[in-house]
């Protein structure tokens, strides 16, 4: 799998993901989703289920959908109140690593998204401004 966004919210989180072998998605779910859960069993001293019914995976067809889910995951924060019009400084998303320095390094690989503006201000611009109905259209 390739990474190229993702948002950590308080009760959900969103992943923009390529897969790059077959059935790669279910498996790095699980991995991803086990390995979070025996941690926070763990630190918690608690036991069994942590998330509510299977994940869910949405096919991206085109490159409008694309940059439309990007700028929806990365405005995510906008929902909780202390982060309104501060998203570029929420420290649980990718958006401040397309728009600044990868923290990460190769575990994002976003060359899908930023190789579409011309520098990383463009992006933060088209972030910011992009209002969601002309996204939709």
């Amino acid at each position: 799998m390739e990474l190229t966004s993702f948002c950590l919210m308080p009760n959900h989180f969103h992943l923009i993901m390529k897969e790059v072998e077959e059935n790669g998605t279910a498996r790095y779910m699980q991995r991803v989703l086990n390995s979070y859960t025996k941690y926070y069993n763990t630190k918690y001293h608690k036991s069994g289920h942590l998330f509510q019914g299977p994940y869910k995976a949405v096919h991206v067809s085109n490159n409008k959908q694309l940059l439309y889910l990007s700028t929806y995951v990365h405005r995510n924060p906008r929902e909780l109140k202390e982060w309104k019009n501060k998203e570029s400084d929420y420290p649980w998303s990718s958006y401040q690593d397309l728009i600044s320095k990868n923290r990460f390094e190769e575990l994002l690989v976003f060359d899908i998204i930023n190789g579409q503006f011309e520098n990383k201000d463009e992006y933060d611009e088209f972030v910011k401004t992009s209002p969601a109905k002309l996204l939709e259209d």
